[in-house]
């Protein structure tokens, strides 16, 4: 608990105000100049430098990480720190727009390209031109659309639907995805060439779990949010209600934290914070994540885990495997603790490269060498 908080008859207060710690956890926040990314843990500033390094130039950015984790602000801060930050900022998300209207929402089309197309339409990429195209949900991107996506990524050129003129424009993208493109890759359902190109700088997004201590000054942010919109007068907390909101896995991260503070404002008639916790007591104590959450984290360990057995599981390093995922070796070793993984004993044996056995298989010891000394 800060030093400023007071906990007394099962009650948190703030020392004067709740209005004196939202402006306090302002200020904290606007110390990194990350507009609305709120919090301070350890896995949110690895993610925030990543984020400062990467703006100020033109690369691809792909953002990885589950849903609710706020993977839309952090490309809104990639853009509002680059050099485009006075033009637009575009947004799709490819998962929410029937495959057959796709194309026509990110390229355009001409005048009777197809049936009820009574006009020209300007595309995504051509609103955008200038500025940065957040295409969310990358990895729902249908197979027939991807080479044309992968052109324009790569020649900054396309044709609208129906058209023959070749436009040209000048767009930085930024991706995210909850999905295991690496794995999709393998399974043939992404292409492995917009893969590689997506993947220019990924940026592993932390899940709520991971930065609990960042519950209370997110708590903070979404009550004063709330309350203002709401014209509610909101004093103290249960200290039993933030208890629970610190011990709870969050399977739905940040927005579900947020959509539950919306709802405890609502049913708040006085000064006291009214947390319905059966909401949080409904779901099964131990769904850290859901089941398609499971599968990414899955095959989330089996990617790790090639890449640091290629590396001799040495972490750091220039030859190390946080360099070859593209993330700090902090963030590695946190993932890795996450995942459950350490390094094997001497009398394990490493997969050499090329030589990856199916999951629950044995590889012959013959076809693979030990881990060496070095990590």
């Amino acid at each position: 608990m800060d030093d400023g908080q007071v906990e007394h008859d099962g009650i948190w207060e703030a020392p004067e105000s709740m209005d004196e710690v939202l402006r306090s956890e302002s200020t904290s926040v606007a110390d990194h100049a990350f507009r609305d990314i709120v919090g301070s843990s350890a896995a949110l500033r690895d993610t925030l430098r990543q984020v400062q390094v990467v703006a100020a130039t033109d690369a691809t950015v792909l953002l990885l990480g589950e849903t609710g984790t706020g993977k839309e602000l952090l490309a809104r801060a990639i853009h509002d720190r680059s050099e485009r930050r006075e033009r637009t900022f575009m947004k799709i998300n490819c998962a929410a727009i029937p495959s057959g209207l796709l194309e026509s929402e990110l390229f355009g089309h001409e005048r009777g390209a197809f049936t009820n197309a009574v006009a020209q339409k300007i595309g995504r990429f051509e609103l955008a031109n200038g500025g940065t195209l957040f295409l969310d949900e990358v990895g729902e991107l249908p197979l027939e659309l991807q080479p044309k996506l992968l052109r324009v990524l790569q020649e900054l050129e396309f044709e609208r639907l129906g058209g023959t003129r070749t436009i040209k424009v000048d767009v930085r993208v930024v991706a995210a995805t909850n999905r295991d493109l690496a794995q999709m890759v393998s399974e043939r359902r992404f292409r492995d060439d917009l893969y590689y190109r997506v993947n220019v700088f990924p940026i592993q997004v932390p899940p709520l779990r991971e930065r609990l201590e960042d519950i209370d000054v997110l708590v903070h942010h979404f009550v004063g949010r709330f309350a203002v919109r709401m014209k509610r007068s909101i004093e103290r907390i249960p200290a039993a209600a933030m208890e629970a909101m610190r011990r709870y896995s969050w399977p739905g991260n940040v927005r579900e934290l947020e959509n539950l503070i919306e709802r405890a404002i609502i049913l708040s008639r006085g000064p006291t914070l009214e947390v319905p916790l059966g909401d949080l007591a409904r779901r099964p104590s131990d769904c850290a994540v859901d089941d398609g959450t499971e599968s990414l984290d899955r095959l989330t360990r089996m990617h790790v885990v090639r890449i640091l057995n290629e590396t001799n599981w040495m972490v750091g390093g220039r030859g190390g495997a946080a360099v070859r995922l593209g993330m700090n070796r902090t963030t590695l070793q946190s993932m890795m603790k996450r995942l459950g993984l350490a390094r094997p004993r001497e009398s394990a044996f490493r997969v050499r490269s090329g030589c990856v056995p199916r999951t629950g298989s044995r590889t012959p010891a013959g076809l693979c060498t030990r881990y060496g000394a070095n990590a």
